[in-house]
């Protein structure tokens, strides 16, 4: 049987890190590499039995490129401090590594978002597929500064246990981060020779609304998936405006 190796990369999640870890238990090993928390997450860290690695964050790629480099085992199992594997999932990934080998390059997982006590499974966030258990011999994190991901070269299947998300603590925590990623978003993009038309901001905007609200089923939620859906197309709009901006100056 293959043994899995667990890595995460975390910076001031002391609220989130816990039920991270504890979700892992089944791992053969798990890895964290702090960025430079000054909270209380490398003390909860330390009273798990866990390796921790201290770098300066650099970079969600970069630092998570890393992390991978540094496990022990080359089937890994990346996890971020605001995720939890669930039961079902923690089954389905013993499954795949019963044998001899891991079966594919590596498998995507649907995640599901909880939000201000909700469990969303509608709009642009359900089903959030991510290729998180892999052969990190044939895979690595690419991307730019915001919304990095794994590549595998090889064969990619699904599982469908779900992994749990909690990206937001309230709606100011959400609004914060929405600006933070925009700037980002909009300063990778124009590096790269972006443009942003006249009325884009507006009307990608419009139809981010439209698509988690009517076409996501968004409506069906009640005030959370209009909150949601209101939230989806600003930061949408944000983008833009920054792109926008950006050029002008």
């Amino acid at each position: 049987m293959p043994k899995i190796s667990a890595v995460l990369i975390a910076q001031n999640e002391e609220d989130r890190i816990d039920n991270a870890l504890r979700s892992l238990a089944f791992c053969d090993e798990i890895l964290v590499v702090d960025g430079g928390s000054v909270d209380g997450t490398l003390e909860r860290i330390r009273a798990r039995a866990v390796r921790l690695i201290e770098r300066p964050f650099d970079g969600f790629v970069a630092q998570k490129n890393f992390a991978i480099a540094q496990a022990r085992h080359d089937v890994v199992l990346s996890l971020d401090a605001d995720e939890e594997i669930t039961e079902g999932l923690r089954r389905d990934i013993q499954g795949v590594c019963s044998g001899e080998t891991l079966p594919c390059a590596g498998f995507r997982i649907p995640r599901v978002t909880h939000y201000l006590g909700h469990e969303i499974r509608a709009t642009d966030w359900y089903p959030d597929w991510q290729l998180r258990l892999f052969d990190r011999r044939c895979g690595r994190f690419a991307g730019d500064l915001v919304h990095e991901s794994v590549r595998v070269d090889g064969k990619v299947a699904k599982l469908p246990g779900e992994l749990i998300h909690r990206p937001y603590r309230d709606v100011a925590d959400h609004l914060q981060r929405i600006d933070r990623y925009t700037t980002l978003w909009a300063h990778a993009a124009h590096q790269k020779g972006g443009h942003a038309p006249p009325f884009a901001a507006e009307a990608a905007s419009a139809f981010a609304f439209l698509r988690n609200y009517i076409f996501k089923g968004g409506i069906f939620l009640g005030g959370i998936g209009y909150t949601i859906s209101r939230l989806n197309a600003r930061y949408v709009y944000l983008k833009f405006a920054k792109l926008k901006a950006l050029e002008r100056s």
